[in-house]
């Protein structure tokens, strides 16, 4: 079975996550043994940020590492599990809000849109927009 990172790039509608991944020198983090939660937006999710914000992140990556590092929760946290929470606690040590909305699940402000997909290392919940840290 792929790891998260293996998933990712195999996909191919992550490639703006995987280029933030390897710039902010995440890749061997997530292909270690985990078990991680990651909630990956999709390329739309980041083409949703305002004009500029990607190409301004890939140069600030200590900001860029904060926010991947909220994308990503210890531990293999399927949907299943997911709904019966309110909150998760982040790797960056910030939580995220986990709410249901009739079949929907949010992640403060974004929607899982698939869930559930198992790596050798944990799970990956897509979702259709970028998590961003609180000040």
């Amino acid at each position: 079975m792929a790891d998260i990172v293996d998933i990712a790039v195999a996909d191919g509608r992550f490639q703006t996550l995987v280029a933030a991944v390897q710039a902010a020198d995440l890749v061997d983090t997530l292909k270690s043994e985990g078990p991680f939660t990651v909630f990956a937006p999709t390329d739309e999710a980041f083409g949703k940020l305002p004009e500029g914000t990607v190409e301004g992140l890939l140069n600030d990556v200590p900001t860029l590492k904060n926010i991947l590092l909220y994308h990503v929760v210890s531990g293999k946290v399927m949907a299943a599990d997911v709904v019966g929470l309110t909150s998760a606690d982040t790797v960056l040590g910030k939580p995220v809000a986990v709410s249901v909305e009739g079949d929907n699940v949010m992640i403060n402000e974004s929607q899982v849109v698939i869930a559930d997909i198992e790596a050798s290392n944990g799970v990956v919940h897509v979702i259709d927009a970028v998590l961003l840290p609180p000040e």
